[in-house]
């Protein structure tokens, strides 16, 4: 499914058993995560979730992030879920819950070599921020939430583009077109020249659909909407009295 696609395509989830499955079948390129989806999924213990993943998920880049919320712990957090496993980006977020920057501790752990995912990003503003912060010999990712930059009212597709653009002078960063609202965001995102785009495994089924007749899914519509009817046992007697 991810091979029909130039964009890579990372699965955004927090079902262990499904993101082993994904793997192993080689369906996806990378993995992202985040807190909400490991609270929503029900995972207890952080360091315990993760690894647990990272034995199995050895070979394609995975996403976890730190859970502080000052620079000097950031840099701590991250150095330590770093130690995880060679594929591992520590994602660390654009700035702290008083909106204080964390480029300075983004450049201290780039210049000790920690991969790291830049998660949350909104604004050109922020992605010109943190790009300084990255050095060139260490990969890296920016992920621009660019679903919630459209719940907004605002098209993120001239965002996006021009982060790509930003970007295009940093060979080692990728930028990663998050929070997908549909699977439309997957081809607009591929368009705009961005490396990777996070999906969730609802959107990730309707990938399958790329190309398919629309005459044909009209038919497939209709007959659903026709068994569903049935299978609920809805009736109209003869003759229907006019409305």
């Amino acid at each position: 499914m991810a091979r029909d696609f130039k964009i890579a395509i990372f699965a955004d989830g927090a079902d262990a058993a499904e993101m082993i499955r994904e793997y192993r079948s080689g369906s996806v390129d990378g993995f992202t995560t985040n807190p909400t989806l490991m609270l929503k999924a029900g995972a207890r213990d952080y360091a315990e979730f993760s690894q647990s993943v990272l034995r199995e998920i050895t070979s394609v880049p995975v996403c976890f992030e730190v859970i502080a919320d000052d620079l000097e712990d950031i840099a701590a957090q991250a150095r330590a879920i770093s130690s995880w496993g060679a594929n591992v980006f520590v994602k660390v977020p654009v700035c702290t819950t008083t909106g204080e920057s964390t480029a300075p501790a983004i450049a201290e752990l780039a210049r000790d070599g920690v991969k790291m995912n830049v998660t949350a990003v909104m604004s050109l503003t922020q992605v010109a921020d943190v790009l300084p912060a990255l050095p060139t010999n260490v990969p890296a990712i920016i992920s621009i939430f660019a679903g919630r930059i459209a719940d907004t009212g605002r098209d993120p597709v001239p965002i996006m583009t021009e982060a790509v653009r930003m970007c295009s002078v940093y060979p080692n960063v990728r930028v990663l077109w998050a929070s997908p609202r549909e699977v439309l965001n997957v081809y607009q995102a591929e368009q705009c020249g961005c490396h990777i785009i996070a999906v969730t495994s609802d959107l990730r089924q309707k990938l399958t659909l790329r190309g398919k007749d629309l005459d044909e899914f009209s038919r497939e519509t209709v007959k659903m909407f026709y068994d569903d009817a049935h299978k609920a046992g809805y009736r109209l007697e003869q003759p229907i009295a006019a409305i």
